[in-house]
Order: C-alpha cells, then structure tokens, then sequence
C-alpha cells in the first residue's frame, strides 16, 4: 500500500528552513495585528475629548509637541493655540478641532473668583472654537479684555468664564480647567460645556 507522504510534512515540518519561514509570518503576522490595534487606539484617543492629568502642547511648527510650561506664557503675550496630550500614550488629541484650546495670561487680580479655579497664575484656556457658528477664535485684545471672533464679531470676557460681551454668540465660550504640575499646564477638569457651534 502507498503512503501519501507529504501530508505528513503539512501537519509536522521537519525542514528546519520551512519552520523558521512559518515562524517569520506568524511573527510578522502578529505584528500588523498589534500595530492595527495601536493605529485604531491611537485613533480613538485622537478623537476623545480633555481629561484630567493630559498635558497641553501647542500647535504652531515652532512649539513642537512640547507641554506647555507657566513661564511659556506672560501677560500680554499672545494666546496659543494647543490641544491635549495624553501622558500615557504621548497621543495628541488632535482629531477634532473641537479640542483645540487658546491660552493666554492676563493678570491675576482681573479674574473673577469663579474663573480663578480654572486658571493657574493668571492663565486661562478656552474652547478656540465659537459658540455661534464654529470659527475659530484666535484673537485676545487686552484693552477690551475680550476674546473676539472675526467670523461674526462676537465677543466673550476670558475673565468672567467667557461670558458673551458683544456680538450673535447665543452662549459662554467653554472653559478648560486648568492646574499646574511641575510648572506644567494640564487639565483639571472637562470644558465647562459642549465646545462648538450652538445648534437651531
């Protein structure tokens, strides 16, 4: 009787060479695995909005992705634009621009006692984008202390927890809690309510 010998080398290799092939593919097939699994969390973090404990780093090509310090602001400086990192991963939470956040310092005596739970020595964060129609808000004027969006003019007081001074903004612009660490500037707290357009 004839025995069918290669099914025998399907189920048990013996070729030294065949075995280390098998053991290359299910090594690299493990690692397009793992690395699909990291893209689509790193995907998810992305996307997620502030938590407490994430640093915040600043967005323009000069700033890197360094976390903002207390002595990288001062008073009459102009705002940053940041989103947040979470410590963890080093993820940038740049998936939406709901989460990008201006920040900029004013002087302490000017905040109200509210606001001033949420700053640290003077610098505040806020939603960058506005609560009328969702442009962005880049811009803080010092002698009008407002935050002022150049879509539509409104105006919000960065003081007073970014109540609306002026223009169609039907709501505050949302604060993001602050503290400090290490002279770091990270998150305390979430945005004090939905960041982006007011919907109706």
């Amino acid at each position: 009787m004839k025995t069918d010998s290669s099914c025998c080398n399907c189920s048990k290799p013996k070729d030294p060479g065949r075995r280390s092939a098998l053991k290359i593919c299910t090594g690299a097939l493990l690692g397009l695995a793992a690395a699909s699994a990291h893209r689509t969390h790193a995907g998810e973090i992305s996307d997620a909005r502030p938590e407490i404990g994430d640093f915040l780093v600043r967005t323009d090509a000069e700033g890197g992705t360094q976390p903002l310090t207390i002595s990288d602001l001062a008073v009459g400086d102009k705002p940053i634009l940041a989103f947040p990192l979470e410590p963890a991963s080093g993820a940038i939470k740049s998936g939406s621009r709901l989460n990008k956040v201006i920040v900029f310092r004013v002087q302490p005596e000017e905040i109200d006692e509210d606001m001033r739970r949420n700053s640290v020595e003077g610098i505040v964060a806020y939603s960058a984008v506005c609560t009328h129609q969702g442009c962005d808000i880049t811009n803080y004027v010092p002698k009008d202390n407002a935050l002022i969006c150049f879509c539509h003019f409104s105006q919000f007081k960065p003081t007073h927890g970014g109540e609306v001074i002026g223009g169609p903004a039907p709501r505050r612009l949302p604060v993001l809690p602050l503290k400090a660490e290490n002279g770091r500037l990270v998150v305390a707290g979430k945005f004090s309510s939905k960041p982006g357009a007011t919907a109706g």
